[in-house]
């Protein structure tokens, strides 16, 4: 089960960070990631991270956003700074079991319910 928080409205240049609970899966080699969705867009790929700890970004969110997991690797979290407003989307939390991970596809078994984030200018 994935559970996300943290979303909301800020003005362009502000900060948001994105979490997301997961519970009820177990297994050594994990992938997690997160997506977001805009209205009359397809999904995309914004980061995602492995059990390793590597970390991949979509172009047009590097430099500005970071993933990152807890110790336990039971939260994986989203730090966004200096947001605009094309960042405006429904944000996923999505999980899957094994390596390679799919990231950016959003070929990933396990997705949590979203949460929004909006940007305005």
């Amino acid at each position: 089960q994935l559970l996300e928080s943290g979303g909301g409205s800020v003005q362009t240049g502000g900060s948001l960070r994105l979490s997301c609970v997961a519970s009820g899966y177990t297994g050594s080699n994990y992938c997690m990631a997160w997506f977001r969705q805009a209205p009359m867009k397809e999904r995309e790929g914004v980061a995602g991270i492995d059990s390793d700890g590597s970390t991949t970004y979509a172009a047009s969110v590097k430099g500005r956003f970071t993933i990152s997991q807890n110790n336990a690797k039971s939260i994986l979290s989203l730090q966004m700074n200096s947001l605009k407003p094309e960042d405006t989307a429904m944000y996923y939390c999505a999980a899957d079991l094994g390596l390679p991970c799919a990231f950016p596809r959003d070929d990933y078994n396990y997705w949590g319910q979203g949460t929004q984030v909006t940007v305005s200018s």
